[in-house]
């Protein structure tokens, strides 16, 4: 009874995940209200997730049914360098946002000329090929590698150390490629995300009037929600070292951040968002 009721709660959250951040997608392209960097930048994040969503939750369900399942060593390749080419591209997706909201707070008078629609475009562009790029390294490191067995992962989606884990071969090398490549995709974005949000909370801090710093703060309130969640959750899995006991740990955060951090995007990002919800009523309006 309890594996049903876990199957049907994820069921509905992968549901509602695909449904929320398709809504998000459509409504950008219909609305002339929301055709601006950010919400280009947004869309791109909803497009992330639903890549990320389906890479892992579909299998995930076949396990709670089933108790496990099998997959081809090319299967579990293919899974693992889609969650690695949507994290990666959140991770410098979330690193543009934080510029955008630097240059709307800390610079609003150069704001219109650097971040044009020029400029965001080529930039989701770099964004998505840059994580193409860094995730084929790692899947081609893993595709160089000599399995022997054991052939068990003991976790609900093919991560890359649990693939490791399973190799004959020498890891040292690839040790040395995965921290290169974990900082530029992961430290090198969150130095910058930080960085920036220091001068935001300096430049919010320095506004005189309390409605100012309500407004200033309003405007990047959800980016950094959202940013607090999915490096949160990054930080404890990947940096934490967790054994034993602490393992049922790291499977439940990641869990957080495979699935439940792609439901909550699309309402931390629509649900005190007044453009979304001008838009919305827009739209309602003109289907009457």
């Amino acid at each position: 009874m309890n594996i049903i009721f876990f199957f049907l709660v994820l069921l509905f959250i992968y549901c509602v995940t695909i449904s929320g951040n398709l809504f998000i997608v459509v409504l950008f392209h219909l609305s002339k209200t929301l055709q601006s960097p950010m919400y280009l930048f947004i869309t791109q994040l909803s497009l992330f997730d639903i890549i990320l969503s389906t890479d892992i939750l579909p299998n995930l369900l076949y396990i709670v049914l089933h108790d496990g399942c099998t997959m081809s060593l090319a299967g579990c390749i293919i899974q693992f360098s889609f969650f690695a080419h949507a994290e990666a591209s959140e991770c410098f997706l979330l690193t543009v946002m934080s510029y955008d909201r630097y240059l709307a707070i800390c610079k609003p008078l150069h704001y219109h000329s650097i971040m044009n629609q020029s400029f965001s475009i080529k930039s989701a562009i770099a964004i998505w090929l840059l994580g193409f790029k860094m995730t084929l390294l790692q899947s081609m490191s893993i595709c160089s590698l000599y399995y022997c067995g054991p052939n068990i992962i003991h976790h609900f989606f093919c991560d890359y150390e649990p693939l490791l884990d399973l190799s004959c071969s020498d890891i040292s090398r690839i040790h040395i490629q995965t921290f290169v490549v974990g900082f530029i995709c992961f430290i090198a974005p969150f130095m910058i995300i930080v960085g920036s949000y220091i001068c935001i909370v300096v430049t919010i801090l320095n506004i005189k009037s309390i409605s100012g710093r309500k407004k200033a703060f309003a405007t990047c309130s959800s980016h950094l929600t959202t940013v607090c969640i999915f490096y949160g959750t990054l930080i404890a899995v990947y940096l934490i070292p967790t054994k034993g006991q602490l393992d049922v740990l790291n499977k439940v955060l990641s869990l957080f951040y495979t699935v439940i951090t792609p439901l909550l995007n699309p309402i931390i990002y629509t649900f005190r968002n007044k453009d979304f919800k001008k838009a919305i009523g827009k739209i309602k309006l003109n289907s009457f």
